[in-house]
């Protein structure tokens, strides 16, 4: 039998493959976080006072790390719903396929579709509203680690909520609303200064809040670090949370996945 790993790299292959054949998703996926910077950064235009941050590029920041969450979390709480729904994990999980592979193969896919949500994000900001690219290693650095613990714990996360909606119809609804939610409190589109602290306080307890938070210290600097609640962009515990979320989201996939629909037993 082969590795866990070969046959994880294996079913990427073929998860990214079949992701890139359904257009519908593919335009859904990338489409909607861009079409969003364009909006948002279009009709709040100006600059932060006293930060020397435009809104565009707090927009910018904010929603790379929606669109990373996004990739994780909604796309795979949905799609793993789908696959529940019509046979297709009852199928995999008749095969000689290791579960843990399944799983790995989903992480990578979903690593690869960030990426590149991520470079078309950061190519609008550069080029739309005057993003400046770190020219530090240390910033990529954290770039990579931000990235990195975000991603995988969306998609364990994701992975897990996928058990939450009944149906292959409801999953949408399920999934899409909470993410909604969590977008608005976590600083994506309204600074944390202009919230109530009992928001920011729910906020905090969630991986989304963290995710922004250590992609505004990479590309807003020293300046954005006013419009963070606590005047500086922690980075330790961004690190801790998001650790912690990682963590959590293994432990959610072990006791809460299902690899068939409740009405089949």
């Amino acid at each position: 039998m082969p590795s866990t790993v070969r046959v994880g790299v294996a079913r990427a292959v073929v998860e990214t493959k079949m992701f890139f054949r359904e257009k519908d998703a593919v335009v859904f996926t990338f489409a909607f976080p861009i079409v969003l910077l364009v909006l948002f950064g279009s009709i709040f235009a100006g600059d932060l006072e006293g930060t020397g941050v435009t809104v565009s590029q707090l927009y910018t920041a904010g929603l790379i790390g929606a669109g990373v969450m996004g990739a994780g979390f909604q796309s795979l709480g949905i799609g793993i719903a789908t696959e529940r729904q019509d046979g297709t994990l009852k199928r995999l999980a008749g095969t000689p396929m290791p579960p843990s592979a399944y799983f790995f193969g989903k992480v990578l896919v979903v690593l690869i579709i960030a990426l590149l949500e991520v470079v078309i994000l950061l190519a609008i900001g550069v080029t739309m509203y005057d993003l400046d690219l770190p020219s530090e290693v240390s910033k990529w650095v954290t770039f990579t680690w931000v990235f990195v613990l975000g991603v995988s714990g969306s998609a364990l996360l994701g992975i897990a909520a996928s058990s939450l909606p009944r149906s292959a119809k409801s999953a949408a609804a399920v999934i899409s609303m909470p993410f909604v939610v969590l977008q608005f409190i976590s600083g994506v589109f309204i600074p944390f200064t202009a919230m109530p602290p009992w928001l920011t306080n729910i906020a905090s307890v969630f991986p989304l809040k963290w995710m922004c938070q250590g992609f505004r210290s990479v590309f807003l600097g020293d300046g954005g670090a006013a419009l963070e609640a606590a005047k500086s962009y922690e980075l330790d515990r961004v690190a801790l949370v998001l650790t912690a979320w990682l963590i959590g989201g293994v432990v959610l996939c072990l006791t809460t996945f299902r690899w068939k629909n409740r009405r089949d037993g």
